[in-house]
């Protein structure tokens, strides 16, 4: 019976597919080791070895081990090799922190790989002012290259999956409805990465022609759109100038936002952006959520100027789970802080880039609690959960109550596991939630009163920050599926 199962799954197309993804990640080393070379900052070496190794590895996979498969990919091997290529790809993805002595351990360096793939941010680089400056590309690149999902880049190069693609697609967004901009799969995907890349492209223009480097751009630039958070040196944005901050703002703002919706703006559908319920409720969550920031703020003593210009950063920056920092007011009053940690959990719009529970969840659980309630007054009523005038299945609806109460167990089981390696509980939870949430940089989160510093944490607190932001950043269920056995016994 297991001989059986192991022929009928398709090892060989997983291993072909794999190697494809890092023969990618390889080529993605050229940029980094340019810049390394340009600025001579001795990383380049680093560098070229790992894009060899990674390259190498990559073309035996794909070449030798995947040679000769067929195409065909069915529901079981879509989720395991969605798990599989995040824990894989990442993992090679540490090497260039390895090989330029810019970490102390493999530990430190697969932590910050994953947290780069991820979008998450949080970093265990203590002195970014020193790092060279090809390994800051490379890390902001990785959040890039993260930020609309490894797996799209099968989907988007290779069309002889055919129906194999959607359950890709679907593995990939396990936990939210998703929006088609076509209704060919490997052309949708080609259209989402049309709209990440021109926003991408359009803010890096705009930062260079602000005055500023090209690694400040590039790196500011990709880890906006990626709603990832990397920075180039530890002050944060507070460098940049007043227009930069404003564009930055304006594109983590838009970053947040379902691509579909984006396309639909870019290609002048303007009516279908308007019937977005979703997209609808991303702006009047950021709207109101400014409004509070900025009064309490202005309260508290801040110039109303400052306390309206960094309220518009603040809720852009974590209503996306993008987690830039700047400058803040000296005086943060407990009104921003408990905002604050509602955004964290709420998150951006399915599917953007930000993490979080997502908008559209909690849109749906709220209409689905509303319906049960009015059936307890009207028994008789016939009630069903729409979103954009389409009915919601009661499976799905089912699925958001199970991905929220996955997610709350997995904050509450990470903060436990932190607070056994010496943390304390106000640190331990806030430190789960953010990486979770794909938010990760401490600065915004200390305000609500905690300190989160991953450099010190001891091994076991970081792989458990590790498998957290896997959990936020694959929607819990991809992970969870492959960990069961009666998933395989089906």
């Amino acid at each position: 019976m297991r001989r059986a199962m192991q022929q009928r799954f398709n090892f060989r197309l997983i291993a072909r597919l794999l190697g494809m993804l890092l023969v990618i990640l390889a080529l993605s080393m050229a940029l980094p080791v340019a810049v390394s070379v340009y600025y001579g900052d001795g990383s380049q070496f680093g560098l070229i070895l790992s894009g060899i190794i990674i390259l190498m590895v990559g073309l035996f996979l794909r070449n030798f081990v995947g040679e000769g498969t067929s195409y065909v990919l069915r529901e079981k091997e879509s989720v395991w090799f969605t798990a599989i290529i995040w824990i894989v790809v990442p993992l090679f993805g540490a090497l260039p922190y390895i090989f330029t002595g810019s970490v102390g351990d493999f530990t430190d360096a697969a932590f910050e790989s994953f947290s780069g793939f991820t979008t998450t941010g949080s970093s265990v680089l203590d002195h970014l002012d020193d790092t060279p400056q090809g390994l800051l590309v490379w890390r902001s690149t990785s959040q890039w290259v993260g930020g609309l999902g490894l797996i799209l880049f099968v989907v988007a190069i290779l069309h002889r999956l055919n129906e194999g693609s959607a359950k890709l697609y679907e593995a990939e967004f396990s936990g939210t409805l998703q929006r088609r901009l076509h209704p060919r799969m490997a052309k949708n995907v080609v259209l989402m990465w049309m709209v990440y890349s021109i926003l991408t492209l359009a803010l890096f223009l705009l930062l260079l022609f602000d005055g500023n480097n090209f690694v400040d751009s590039y790196c500011t630039a990709v880890s906006t759109v990626s709603t990832g958070g990397f920075m180039t040196n530890s002050a944060g944005l507070a460098g940049m100038s007043h227009f930069s901050m404003t564009v930055i703002t304006l594109f983590m703002f838009l970053s947040g936002i379902n691509l579909a919706v984006l396309f639909c703006f870019f290609s002048g559908k303007w009516r279908q952006i308007h019937g977005d319920e979703e997209f609808v409720r991303y702006v009047l969550i950021y709207a109101v959520a400014v409004v509070i920031c900025a009064v309490s703020f202005s309260l508290s003593g801040t110039n109303p100027g400052k306390s309206v210009s960094f309220s518009l950063f603040h809720v852009a920056s974590t209503l996306s789970t993008c987690g830039f920092y700047t400058s803040s007011p000296t005086v943060w009053p407990m009104t921003v802080s408990v905002v604050t940690f509602l955004m964290l959990f709420i998150g951006a719009s399915a599917g953007s880039t930000g993490g979080g529970i997502k908008i559209k969840r909690l849109m749906i659980l709220a209409r689905y609690v509303r319906n049960y309630f009015i059936s307890m007054i009207h028994p008789r009523a016939v009630l069903c959960v729409k979103v954009n005038k389409t009915v919601v299945v009661p499976e799905y609806v089912n699925k958001i109550f199970t991905f929220i109460f996955l997610y709350i167990l997995f904050v509450i089981l990470g903060a436990f596991v932190l607070t056994l390696c010496g943390i304390d509980i106000p640190n331990a939870f806030c430190m789960a939630a953010a990486n979770i949430g794909n938010l990760g940089p401490s600065p915004v989160i200390n305000n609500l009163g905690a300190n989160l510093d991953y450099i010190s944490l001891v091994p076991v607190a970081k792989w458990t920050m590790v498998l957290l932001m896997l959990a936020g950043r694959l929607e819990i269920f991809a992970i969870v599926s492959v960990l069961m056995p009666a998933y395989w016994r089906r």
